[in-house]
């Protein structure tokens, strides 16, 4: 099939009178299906059953030091989740605070602190006239609702194959005080699956921010989540690389394992200076007591140590691996040559982004929708829902089962191509004064 932009208005019309009478056929049937978010499916919640059996009434729930788990104490979370969470995060133990279930609720009230309290000394945000963050486009949905939430100005930077364009954040880190935090996604982005280089990873460490509060949101939630044994990404360790770089308090680092046991009955840590910590740890102290222990003592019996939650993490991919597959694969045979979108194809992480062209996202969304395929909203990808260019989709092919995500995505690439052959047409129309 030649690109659709080299098809003739007759070519086009016949292409259209097909792919016309396929998606009519895809709406008589009344489907329901979802690829909206990045859960984990039935089998892989199933991977982590164990875990409601390793405490019981029986069990010995004393921690080594001695701490039971059942009582008040541990303000930022036993020793031994700390280790096992360290290990995760390639960071020592004593860096890293424990948390309830999720990394963004972390991320919330790190920014929420900052909002009230400032930042290790620094005016609370509160009190500024504006306060700004960089956003990475596109990217996660949630990292932007937090700041629109406290009414934090967002700037979009744009994200190239090696991370965000650092010769962007540089220039206006440098020149902007108001600009107090950037988010990230370093390793299998969201919604890209793009692993910072080297280089983006060492710029980041060596920013000259003109905010002494300024940091770097690392948010590392696919730290181990490999599509395959033998072809993976690696990152330089944040922290390590801005300690080295004379920028020890530069960066926040989060992680949860929301997707490798339970999604809302995980555990989630922070990773940060001592000079950081020591300032999170003061709010912490009015804010709570401590977070569920017993739900950490539970994770760390589980898996044991790293090489257990690793070895869990390979299952999990067994089961990922056909459903990203299923996905390159529909794109390749549908679209490939077609010229009418593009489209990442990750070693690891929840998700696949699809560009299609120009002015086209939102209408390719809507049609799925009509046809019974729900996916992320057009314009999610961006900060305030607003795509420049209405072309990208998230593409979330981890919850359903894979007969089903090889349905949904036929009925993706058909609205793809009965979209493209329009707004060809129209453009024909155009031109031609129609």
């Amino acid at each position: 099939m030649k690109p659709y932009s080299e098809l003739t208005r007759q070519e086009l019309l016949e292409l259209k009178s097909k792919l016309k009478a396929e998606y009519n056929d895809y709406q008589k049937r009344k489907l329901s299906l979802n690829m909206a978010r990045g859960k984990p499916c039935t089998e892989q919640l199933n991977l982590s059953m164990g875990m409601m059996d390793v405490l019981s009434s029986d069990s010995d729930l004393t921690c080594e030091d001695g701490t039971d788990c059942r009582n008040y104490g541990v303000l930022d979370g036993i020793e031994e989740a700390k280790e096992l969470m360290a290990d995760m995060m390639e960071v020592r133990p004593d860096q890293v605070i424990i948390y309830g279930n999720s990394s963004l609720n972390v991320m919330y009230d790190t920014v929420a602190r900052s909002m009230l309290s400032g930042v290790m000394g620094s005016t609370p945000w509160c009190k500024l006239d504006k306060v700004k963050f960089l956003c990475p486009v596109p990217g996660y949905d949630r990292h932007f609702a937090i700041t629109e939430y406290f009414g934090i100005e967002m700037i979009n930077v744009p994200m190239l194959p090696t991370g965000p364009d650092m010769d962007v954040v540089e220039k206006l880190v440098a020149s902007d005080p108001a600009i107090k935090g950037i988010w990230c996604v370093p390793k299998y982005s969201n919604p890209q699956g793009i692993s910072y280089s080297d280089e983006t990873v060492r710029r980041f460490a060596r920013l000259k921010p003109a905010a002494v509060d300024f940091r770097i949101y690392w948010d590392n939630a696919y730290t181990i989540h490999h599509l395959y044994d033998h072809d993976q990404d690696h990152l330089i360790e944040i922290l390590a690389e801005c300690k080295r770089a004379g920028n020890p308090d530069l960066a926040y680092k989060f992680a949860s394992t929301s997707k490798i046991s339970f999604p809302g009955s995980g555990i989630s840590a922070l990773a940060a200076s001592q000079n950081n910590l020591v300032d999170i740890r003061a709010q912490m102290k009015v804010q709570t007591i401590g977070h569920d222990k017993v739900n950490q003592l539970r994770h760390v019996r589980f898996f044991g140590d790293i090489h257990g939650m690793m070895e869990h993490m390979r299952r999990h991919a067994e089961i990922l691996r056909p459903k990203f597959e299923i996905v390159h694969n529909t794109l390749e045979r549908e679209l490939g040559g077609l010229g009418i979108g593009s489209w990442t194809n990750p070693k690891g992480g929840y998700f696949v982004s699809f560009d299609s062209l120009d002015g086209c996202a939102r209408e390719i969304v809507s049609r799925c929708k009509k046809a019974g395929l729900i996916l992320t909203g057009a314009g999610a990808t961006y900060p305030y829902g607003k795509d420049p260019h209405d072309s990208n989709i998230r593409i979330a092919p981890s919850f359903p089962a894979n007969s089903d995500l090889e349905l949904a995505m036929q009925v993706f690439t058909c609205v793809v191509k009965l979209v493209s052959v329009n707004k060809y047409l129209t453009e024909l129309d155009a031109a031609e004064g129609k």
